[in-house]
């Protein structure tokens, strides 16, 4: 399917709902925030460059002007900005009904890796660890309003891994594969998610999405390059949605219910040829995110990390 054929999903009346969206001042996370305000939703948006978000909020109010939006602070490779978007939202007790964690990065051509101030390698922490530490501080306030979460990953993901003896990728470094490796983890966190909160009774539903290759951001470059074959690299040139379609995965995700609401969660991406491109639809998950061991391994993890850098930010 070419990118111009890719449909946009019909959303139901959002009014009264509020959504946030992480990553929501670029790309695919912009269409994503336009499109919900677009059906009625006010918007919670945590950017880390209020300029960027500020006309964000200015495109959107284009096409829906009396949306009601507030713009927040987030930086997701500082867990003390994390933590303070998660105090302030609990303080107010903000009506959550759709979270959207869609906020990302890949160094792509930077062999050098990074860590982020708090010792973490950057793609880990940005794209994984800040959205658990961001999820889990607000679960009491996700439980009072069975919120649904969205959480986009990669065509990466389907064939990355985390390496548990190596997942801050100190040994063997790629942006690529740490990328990928953060993707999987954020993975295997979504589906622990939703088993906790099925176990629990806590309310809380979770689904999954992916936007294919969107050749107007800049992870499509890499994603075409991990093709081997030539016929498979003219089809990433040729195929693939632009950020409006490509948003249109996440955005069925953040209405469309699981039946029964314990269900394991959905998973959307486009339907086209290798699901680079095309209309949104039910995909089929990535089995090895759906792991329940490697779930709550992931899951411990990531509350010890958070725990030794609490320990020794008080030290």
């Amino acid at each position: 399917m070419s990118r111009t054929r890719a449909s946009q999903v019909a959303l139901p009346d959002l009014r009264g709902r509020t959504a946030l969206v992480t990553g929501a001042s670029d790309g695919v996370g912009v269409e994503i925030a336009r499109g919900l305000a677009g059906a009625g939703a006010d918007l919670v948006l945590p950017v880390r460059n209020r300029d960027k978000g500020a006309r964000v909020i200015d495109m959107i109010r284009a096409g829906a002007p009396d949306v009601r939006v507030s713009l927040r602070d987030l930086d997701l490779a500082r867990l003390a900005s994390v933590d303070a978007l998660a105090a302030a939202l609990s303080a107010e007790r903000a009506p959550l009904d759709i979270v959207v964690l869609n906020a990302g990065i890949v160094l792509l051509g930077d062999a050098e890796r990074h860590v982020s101030p708090d010792g973490f390698e950057l793609h880990f922490q940005t794209n994984f660890l800040g959205h658990f530490a961001l999820t889990t501080a607000l679960l009491p306030l996700l439980q009072e309003h069975g919120t649904r979460v969205v959480v986009q990953l990669s065509l990466a993901a389907a064939v990355a891994r985390p390496d548990w003896n190596d997942l801050q990728s100190e040994r063997r470094y790629s942006p690529l594969r740490a990328y990928g490796a953060s993707k999987a983890a954020l993975g295997l966190f979504a589906y622990e998610l939703a088993r906790r909160s099925a176990a629990a009774g806590w309310g809380i539903s979770v689904q999954l999405s992916h936007p294919g290759v969107v050749p107007d951001t800049g992870i499509a470059p890499a994603m075409r390059a991990r093709q081997r074959s030539d016929a498979g690299r003219r089809l990433a040139l040729r195929l693939g949605n632009t950020p409006t379609q490509a948003a249109q995965p996440a955005l069925r995700a953040a209405v469309t219910d699981a039946e029964p609401r314990t269900a394991p969660p959905g998973f959307f991406g486009p339907s086209g040829v290798m699901h680079f491109g095309g209309a949104a639809e039910a995909v089929r998950p990535y089995r090895r995110l759906a792991d329940p061991a490697a779930g709550a391994r992931m899951w411990a993890i990531a509350e010890k990390m958070l725990r030794d850098r609490a320990d020794a930010v008080r030290a």
